[in-house]
């Protein structure tokens, strides 16, 4: 059989029922790799295919890691993770493909514990219901459109707010079934303009998504949060630092909204938290003051806007070195119409006056100046002479720019703001009637009548948690994975002339484990130690010549929520059970080392991988 159609084979059978000269041959294959089972507690093919496809695909390259970034780590280094065919594309190989499903298994978790639904919907959706919401022309969102040869456009779905919507709309549901709560985790398609950082931000991506529907603003409300405590949890277990930040709700609507994070210099979302309150906001929704002996700006710009109904001009003045911030505009006008700052300032001006200047008498005027402004700052003509006075309102001292590092927090007024860069890898929205309103979608109510269902949406970057996290944890070493997405939580690596028997036996006593053992006899002892760490596994277990003695390499990053000063679990433990369970620690050169006795190895690894 030809190696081409030996794989074939393999990936099609997919398990450990057909032995004899298929694992001969994965034994004398470069690089293969065999693991011990934990439901079966047989070997299985599949992690035999992920280092031999590493073998085969990729070019083994150990200085990757000093001179290029984390896709190029995934992708080049001998690893087996992903394969990128295009910019903004990616195949996931079975080792990465590992490291996904398992982030998949803990975000499902937690949506199944508050009450999730999980569905999938289609990929492709329809141009009808996005026009109905307006947002099919929205042409940064939607350029992956497809036509059916007969003029009936469709997109390749960046999101389901208008499938999920008409389903529930056309399935006639009452108050009983409510609240409802439903989840997918699927692939994703967005057009990027510059696809870049690999799984950060590509053309396709796989998501969850989830879509509340209650009866009213506060059940809405209260499955917004109970999601969002949902979100914390699965967080928590990815074991990385994270933030949760109070956000701008943008093109998907809604007035609430939260964005996750993990905070990396390489993050493209910018994040202010005070010093005082700890409030974390994205740069969009920070509201900051200037310090108090801070000068005032010379000279300032404007910004023109309407409200709802045109009736009222809204002047917005700001210094003219600052970013303005429409969102801020918004908390102090509540009617305003956003789109009318899109507007150049002789349109907006055009459709106010309406049709002559006898109207403009009995029209309203709001001046807004930014707090960094006073008496001194030298400010542009007002657009308007007709008026009266008395019909205008002027409101000082508030923010309406992008704050800067070292300023007040708007929220307390006490502390200061730090930035920092993060990458969002989560989004959560209050959406009301956004979605509800103008596709109709209603509930019959208990008086047999009909009420808007309320929403809240919910995001998961599946795919760009995979690629954060390596970028997070990486080292000159390789990749580092928490315990908890990890491939293999434990790397067996045998020294040479060590029986059968033996490796046996340890594989038994880890088998509450999923293991990776390298057999490839070509392969020195310690260049297996070395891959074992390239691949980011979090124990590496050396079996050698003190057995019954194992030793343990710690490999992965410590975690523990914030402000937890306790000592580590597998701390207390060493102090109290080091004479008991015969086991040492020692670290040197940053690298931690655990020797223990065989009987016990399975009580120090659990308490080992707890943290990690």
């Amino acid at each position: 059989m030809s190696a081409s159609a030996k794989i074939s084979y393999l990936l099609q059978v997919g398990d450990s029922n057909h032995d004899g000269d298929i694992w001969k041959w994965l034994d004398e294959t470069p690089g293969s790799v065999r693991v011990l089972d934990v439901v079966s507690g047989r070997d299985t093919v599949e992690p035999a295919l992920d280092q031999m496809l590493s073998h085969w695909c990729f070019q083994r390259n150990h200085g990757l890691w000093k001179k290029s970034g984390i896709q190029r780590c995934l992708e080049r280094s001998n690893l087996g993770y992903i394969n990128q065919p295009s910019a903004g594309t990616i195949h996931w190989l079975p080792l990465g493909l590992k490291v996904l499903k398992n982030v998949e298994t803990i975000i499902r978790d937690e949506m199944d514990r508050v009450g999730g639904e999980e569905f999938s919907l289609s990929s492709l959706s329809s141009r009808d219901l996005w026009q109905q919401t307006g947002r099919w022309k929205n042409t940064e969102l939607f350029k992956m459109k497809i036509n059916d040869g007969e003029n009936d456009d469709f997109c390749l779905a960046p999101t389901h707010e208008e499938e999920i919507t008409n389903l529930i709309k056309l399935a006639n549901v009452n108050y009983k079934a409510l609240p409802l709560l439903t989840y997918q985790i699927t692939r994703k398609y967005r057009f990027e303009k510059r696809p870049r950082g690999g799984l950060l931000r590509g053309r396709e991506f796989v998501m969850k998504d989830a879509y509340s529907f209650d009866k009213d603003h506060n059940g809405a409300i209260e499955t917004f949060d109970k999601v969002n405590e949902a979100y914390y949890k699965i967080f928590s277990r990815l074991k990385v630092p994270f933030e949760r930040a109070v956000a701008d709700s943008g093109d998907i609507g809604g007035n609430l909204s939260q964005e996750w994070h993990f905070v990396n210099p390489v993050g493209e979302d910018l994040l202010y938290k005070c010093t005082h309150c700890s409030t974390v906001s994205n740069v969009e929704k920070t509201v900051a003051l200037p310090l108090d002996d801070s000068p005032p700006a010379k000279v300032a710009k404007v910004q023109y806007a309407l409200t709802q109904d045109n009736e009222t001009l809204v002047a917005a003045y700001y210094p003219d070195d600052r970013v303005f911030l429409p969102n801020l505009l918004k908390d102090q006008v509540e009617d305003i119409d956003m789109s009318s700052l899109l507007l150049s300032p002789e349109e907006v001006v055009e459709r106010f006056q309406g049709e002559g200047d006898e109207e403009l008498i009995l029209k309203k005027f709001i001046r807004i100046m930014d707090a960094r402004l006073n008496d001194s700052t030298d400010l542009p003509d007002f657009p308007i002479s007709t008026f009266q006075k008395n019909n205008f309102t002027l409101i000082t001292d508030v923010p309406l720019v992008e704050a800067r590092e070292g300023e007040i927090c708007g929220e307390c007024e006490e502390g200061t703001l730090t930035g920092m860069n993060a990458i969002e890898v989560g989004h959560t929205f209050y959406l009301g009637t956004r979605y509800s309103k103008p596709m109709n979608a209603r509930y019959a109510t208990a008086q047999n009548t009909s009420e808007l269902l309320e929403m809240g949406c919910y995001g998961i970057g599946v795919s760009r948690i995979v690629g954060a996290i390596a970028q997070m944890n990486r080292d000159q070493q390789g990749l580092v994975w928490p315990s908890t997405i990890a491939p293999y939580q434990v790397a067996l690596v045998v020294a040479p002339r060590v029986d059968s028997q033996t490796v046996d036996d340890a594989l038994r006593l880890l088998s509450p484990w999923k293991v990776m053992q390298d057999q490839n006899e070509k392969t020195g002892f310690g260049a297996k130690i070395i891959n074992a760490k390239m691949h980011g596994i979090p124990i590496v277990a050396v079996v050698g010549k003190n057995w019954p003695i194992v030793e343990l390499e710690v490999r992965g990053k410590r975690w523990k929520p914030d402000n937890d000063e306790t000592p580590y679990d597998y701390e207390i433990a060493l102090q109290q059970k080091t004479e008991e369970w015969g086991w040492t620690c020692e670290v040197n050169n940053g690298v931690e080392k655990h020797f223990v006795q065989k009987d016990r190895i399975q009580d120090v690894i659990s308490l080992l991988l707890k943290d990690l």
